[in-house]
């Protein structure tokens, strides 16, 4: 019976007691829930008057009416904007006894021009003030760039006093040193007037700023910047100069001016060519007047009856009279080719290397080789045709005015006709 008891107790002390401390647990941890009151703290009217005295006082809430029931408190009518709804809310939710607040009221939609101009006149203000703050730096800026400039303007006056002593520099060679220098000068006043103008802006983020921008502005301006450095190379190393009549392609012009982005070539018709540094750079480009006299070809034939070596002592005598050949070079008279009416042959001499003076020669040349041939009796030949048929072809010759009066006869025997005749 002892040990019966003894189990019967330790049970109750498990399952009796373990119960009550978890209840113990769980009603110390669950929080409290809100409860609404059963016996009325205060009274429906005393709600509305207590409201409505505050909504009184503010004259912005003159549309809006409140009614209380048992706590439950209704707007209804207009409030101007939304955070005037959201106020009364708030305050309503705030007052003693208020369980519910139910917003039926509604927000004007109507543009407010009177605010509207409040809000843009404070803004302005404010633009107002930090341009009144910052006036004194942007005067600064405004005298660093005049003093950039300055500086630009003496930094070239004094280039142009060294290069006049230096003879032996190319004339392109000083414009890019010019250009150079002066965007070198600007870049430098700019980033002074970046560090007055902005306070907090050092030598070192500029610089930064300039790295990162430069990525984005390159691939932007791709073919600006191709130009520049294009520009750049052949003011630097190569051939033509200003002056120089080049030929790139169909244009041909003289060089007028030399830019970092663009040549001015004026063409022979006078027309003015605007042509990207790039397409010099990367097409063939011919310098008419690298040297001061280039040679000239031309083509003459005399016909097959003729002496071939007594044609081509007239023609090199005939050359060498004219004024605009260079006596001190030597002519070229050479037999080229058995053309169909002629025997041809290639006259060459040197003359001045401007295209005019290219076109005066030759029109000179000519005139001297023709007339020299007509004065020794050399022909120079029309272009001969020769036609033989394989049978005879049947011929009608006219006797006589009548066109009824006619002969007919075949080819061979009108040739032998003539040739009797």
């Amino acid at each position: 019976m002892q040990h019966v008891f003894l189990i019967t107790f330790v049970a109750l002390m498990q399952f009796g007691g373990a119960p009550s401390a978890s209840t113990e647990d769980s009603a110390t941890n669950e929080p409290a829930s809100s409860t609404v009151q059963v016996e009325e703290v205060v009274s429906d009217r005393a709600i509305e008057a207590r409201l409505s005295g505050i909504f009184d006082a503010r004259e912005d809430f003159s549309d809006v009416t409140i009614t209380a029931d048992h706590g439950v408190v209704s707007f209804d009518g207009l409030f101007k904007t939304q955070e005037d709804a959201d106020w009364a809310t708030d305050l309503a939710e705030r007052t003693e006894g208020v369980v519910v607040v139910d917003n039926l009221a509604n927000v004007e939609n109507e543009i407010d021009i009177a605010e509207n101009w409040g809000v843009i006149s404070s803004s302005l203000g404010a633009l107002w003030k930090d341009f009144l703050r910052r006036l004194p730096l942007l005067i600064a800026g405004v005298i660093t760039i005049v003093l950039t400039s300055v500086v630009s303007k003496s930094v070239a006056w004094g280039l142009t006093k060294i290069f006049s002593r230096q003879k032996r520099i190319r004339p392109s060679l000083r414009d890019l040193i010019f250009q150079l220098v002066t965007i070198g000068v600007w870049i430098a006043g700019l980033l002074v007037t970046a560090v007055v103008v902005f306070p907090g802006m050092t030598p070192t983020r500029a610089l930064t700023l300039l790295g990162v921008g430069s990525v984005a502005i390159g691939f932007a301006f791709k073919d600006i910047f191709e130009n520049f450095f294009a520009g750049i190379l052949i003011l630097w190393r190569y051939p033509f100069d200003l002056g120089d009549f080049i030929s790139s392609e169909d244009l041909t012009g003289q060089v007028e001016e030399i830019t970092v982005r663009n040549t001015m070539i004026r063409r022979l018709d006078g027309e003015l060519a605007v042509v990207p540094n790039t397409m010099l750079f990367k097409t063939a480009v011919d310098v008419l007047t690298d040297k001061s006299s280039r040679r000239v070809r031309l083509v003459c034939g005399v016909a097959y009856g003729e002496d071939v070596d007594r044609a081509r002592d007239v023609i090199a005598d005939a050359v060498r009279a004219c004024i605009t050949v260079d006596g001190d070079r030597l002519v070229e008279v050479f037999a080229k080719e058995f053309a169909d009416s002629s025997v041809n042959y290639e006259v060459a001499w040197w003359t001045g290397s401007t295209p005019g003076e290219v076109r005066r020669s030759r029109d000179e040349v000519v005139s001297a080789i023709k007339s020299a041939l007509d004065r020794e009796g050399i022909e120079i030949p029309f272009p001969y045709r020769t036609l033989t048929f394989k049978d005879s072809v049947p011929m009608r010759i006219q006797a006589g005015s009548s066109p009824e009066a006619t002969l007919p006869v075949d080819v061979a025997s009108a040739s032998h006709h003539n040739e009797h005749d």
